[in-house]
């Protein structure tokens, strides 16, 4: 039995919803390392050279950079939270119009297998990137 057109056209909608929060995510995260490049030329050496006998720290560039990092993450991590929160839950609703439809992610109808637990769920498969850990194996769509 193939599904009906409407059922296509809303199981379209969704898919296209889902991209489009995927879209705002990825836009923050250039925001942010937008803004981290542009700090970079501020962030450089405080210190040029040797001072009374000490030799400059090759680590406090990169603390520096980090806690300005997470100070530009911090602002944004609501919004953030949220649109992983929103992917998170247009995922499930996606994979369960999918189940009822019986088809899977590439339209195909789906295999029927008989064994419980013989196939692998999407978010069995691991974390989409370091980011964004709790949307799950997106990358792989």
């Amino acid at each position: 039995m193939t599904p009906s057109p409407e059922r296509l056209d809303l199981l379209n909608r969704m898919e296209e919803a889902r991209r489009q929060t995927q879209r705002q995510l990825n836009m923050i995260d250039r925001q942010i390392t937008r803004r981290m490049t542009a700090l970079i030329p501020s962030l450089g050496r405080k210190q040029s050279g040797y001072r009374r006998g000490k030799p400059p720290d090759p680590g406090a560039f990169l603390e520096r950079y980090r806690a300005r990092l997470a100070a530009l993450t911090a602002e944004r991590q609501p919004e953030i939270d949220a649109l992983a929160r929103k992917l998170a839950r247009q995922d499930h609703a996606i994979e369960a119009l999918r189940q009822r439809l019986g088809i899977d992610r590439d339209g195909r109808p789906a295999a029927r297998h008989e064994h419980a637990g013989t196939t692998m769920d999407h978010h069995d498969a691991g974390p989409a990137s370091a980011l964004w850990p709790e949307t799950g194996a997106l990358i792989s769509r």
